[in-house]
C-alpha cells in the first residue's frame, strides 16, 4: 500500500478518507492541533510553522517514517516551501517546480501570463499603474490569498481608493466579470499532460469555497480546463476558475495548483483524481481520459464533526462512537 502525506490539512476530511479509500495509508499534518482531518488519517503529526526552517526536515522525518512515497499539499500555504524543499522530502511531490508556483500563487502574474498566451483574462492592473477610467465596479484583490479573503468590491474612485489604503496585503485591481462562474478541476501527470477535466457550476459557496455544485457535460470548458493546465505547467491537480460572458467567450480568473474545494463533486462523477495520484507515485504513466465522467451529479455539503478526548499519552484521540457513560450521576 502506498502511504501519502498531506499537509495543511486542515478541513479537508473529504481528501484525506479518499486516499484511504483508494488504497493509500494517509498521514496528515497541520499546525494546528485541532484540525478535523487529522484524526481522519491513519497517522499525524503537528509541524513547525511552514516558514520555519524546520518544516520541510520535520515533514521528510515524517516521509522516512511513514514510508511516505507521495506528499500532497492541500492549501496554498506552503507550496514554495515545499517546491523548493523538494529534494529533502524523499518522496514524489505532487506540485510542479517553482516557476510554476509562483505563477499560480501571484494571481496578478496568472494575469499577466494568460494575457500573454492568449488566454482570456479580466483586465487587471497594479494600484499605481491605473487607467484615468476604470470600467466600474472593479475588485481589489490580494496577490497572493485563497477563500476569498481581503477581496473588495469598489464601486467608484472613492471607494477603491478607501480600500487600496486599509486592504492589508499587496493587492492588484481587477474588472469584475459578469455572466455564470464555472470551475474546472483538472489533474495532470508529471509531464505536464492533463490526464481530466471536470467542469461543474458553482450553484453557491461560502467563504469562497464551493458548498453546491453541478457537474456539466460542456465541451468548451472541457478543452479550456485542458488548455490553461497545460499552458501553465500544471502537474497533479488544479483548480481553474472562468466566467462565460453573454458573447459565449470566457475569462480565466483564477488558477490554483490543489484539489479544490469542490473536491467531492468530480470524485463522485468519476473523476478518480486519488487513483491517478497514486498511479503517478507508483511511477505509472496512465493515459488521459479528458472529458470521461459523468454529468449532472450534484453536490450539497453539510457540517459534520469529530469528538476528542485526550488519550493515555496524552495526545488526542476520537472518541469511541459507542454511547458514552455520564461522568457525574443524577444520584
Amino acid at each position: 500500500m502506498s502511504a501519502v502525506l498531506f499537509t495543511c490539512a486542515g478541513q479537508r476530511v473529504d481528501i484525506v478518507t479518499a486516499f484511504r479509500r483508494a488504497g493509500a495509508v494517509t498521514v496528515a499534518t497541520d499546525l494546528n492541533r485541532l484540525a478535523p482531518a487529522l484524526y481522519h488519517a491513519d497517522h499525524y503529526l503537528v509541524p513547525p510553522p511552514v516558514a520555519d526552517p524546520g518544516y520541510v526536515p520535520r515533514l521528510a522525518e515524517a516521509v522516512e517514517e511513514h514510508e511516505v512515497e507521495l506528499v500532497v499539499p492541500l492549501t496554498d500555504l506552503d507550496m514554495t516551501f515545499l517546491a523548493e524543499g523538494r529534494d529533502e522530502l524523499g518522496a514524489l511531490l505532487l506540485l510542479p517546480e517553482t516557476e510554476v508556483v509562483e505563477r499560480a500563487n501571484d494571481k496578478y502574474v496568472t494575469h499577466l501570463f494568460l494575457e500573454e498566451h492568449g488566454i482570456g483574462s479580466p483586465p487587471a492592473w497594479l494600484p499605481g499603474e491605473l487607467p484615468g477610467r476604470l470600467p466600474f465596479p472593479v475588485l481589489v484583490k490580494p496577490r497572493r490569498g485563497f477563500g476569498s479573503r481581503d477581496i473588495f468590491l469598489a464601486r467608484d474612485q472613492a471607494e477603491l481608493e478607501f480600500f487600496l489604503a486599509r486592504t492589508p496585503v499587496p493587492s492588484f485591481v481587477q474588472a469584475r466579470c459578469a455572466g455564470e462562474e464555472f470551475s474546472i478541476d483538472v489533474f495532470c501527470d508529471l509531464d505536464g499532460r492533463c490526464l481530466n477535466a471536470v467542469p461543474r457550476t458553482m450553484i453557491e459557496s461560502k467563504g469562497g469555497e464551493s458548498i453546491k455544485g453541478m457537474t456539466i457535460r460542456d465541451h468548451e470548458l472541457v478543452e479550456l480546463g485542458r488548455h490553461v493546465a497545460e499552458t501553465m505547467g500544471v502537474q497533479g491537480p488544479a483548480t481553474i476558475q472562468c466566467f462565460r460572458a453573454a458573447s459565449g467567450s470566457h475569462a480565466v480568473t483564477d488558477v490554483n495548483l490543489r484539489f479544490g474545494g469542490g473536491f467531492p463533486l468530480p470524485l463522485a462523477a468519476g473523476g478518480d483524481y486519488p487513483a491517478l495520484a497514486l498511479a503517478l507515485a507508483r511511477g505509472e504513466r496512465p493515459e488521459p481520459r479528458v472529458g470521461s465522467f459523468r454529468a449532472g451529479v450534484v453536490m450539497t455539503r453539510f457540517f459534520s464533526e469529530v469528538c476528542l478526548a485526550s488519550g493515555e499519552d496524552g495526545t488526542l484521540q476520537p472518541l469511541s462512537k459507542k454511547t458514552v457513560e455520564p461522568v457525574l450521576s443524577d444520584e
